[in-house]
């Protein structure tokens, strides 16, 4: 087995069942807040930003919540309409909807994997690049992850006297692996830096 069967094919990770953030984002609002229409859950959505720091689009909302009405998890209570704008369909969760999230809250909670990242996969053919291009997109990655980090790390103080139960330790747990991230490009470049060093000490003439 290569080294890229092994970063993404763990005997655990090749095993477990995928979680679908955005159903379970739906049917834990529905449960714990009750009924509610679609335009309060995408606002209550990009009020977090979850965007940076899960795997839900607000745009897709509508989409789960007319496939989910349709499956059963969720069901239609009724509209609401507020002045002159059009009524909104309100849903709550049903009790298959209940099991299935029961079943999804412990799927998430067991999933241990690490989301294989395509650039590991990248630099096992990063010689076909010219070398200082490489280094530019690497460069250019790094920048763009520590723009994320500053970014959360000031909605984390913006957010700090809002924050209650494990909303805390959710957020570190994003800064942790942005963090992590930037040092090890850092890593990355250090790494590509020597590798040109060593390349030319290799080729130099002798005097």
């Amino acid at each position: 087995m290569g080294v890229s069967e092994l970063l993404t094919c763990s005997t655990y990770s090749c095993l477990s069942t995928h979680v679908n953030a955005t159903r379970l984002f739906v049917l834990g609002a529905l449960a714990k807040d009750g009924p509610m229409h679609g335009h309060r859950m995408r606002n209550a959505l990009q009020l977090d930003q979850v965007e940076l720091w899960t795997e839900i689009k607000p745009g897709s909302l509508y989409g789960a919540l007319h496939r989910m009405a349709d499956e059963g998890a969720i069901e239609v209570v009724g509209t609401e309409r507020e002045g002159n704008l059009p009524a909104r369909t309100v849903y709550a969760i049903t009790d298959a909807g209940r099991a299935e999230l029961t079943t999804r809250l412990r799927a998430a909670l067991n999933d241990a994997r690490l989301r294989p990242d395509p650039i590991d996969v990248a630099l096992q053919h990063a010689d076909l690049l010219d070398r200082a291009e490489l280094t530019t997109l690497v460069t250019r990655r790094r920048a763009a992850l520590s723009g994320r980090l500053a970014e959360m790390t000031a909605l984390r103080g913006r957010a700090a006297e809002h924050l209650i139960g494990l909303e805390p330790v959710i957020f570190h747990h994003t800064l942790v692996r942005l963090e992590t991230e930037v040092a090890w490009h850092d890593e990355l470049l250090a790494a590509l830096a020597l590798h040109d060093t060593t390349a030319n000490d290799t080729t130099a003439p002798d005097a």
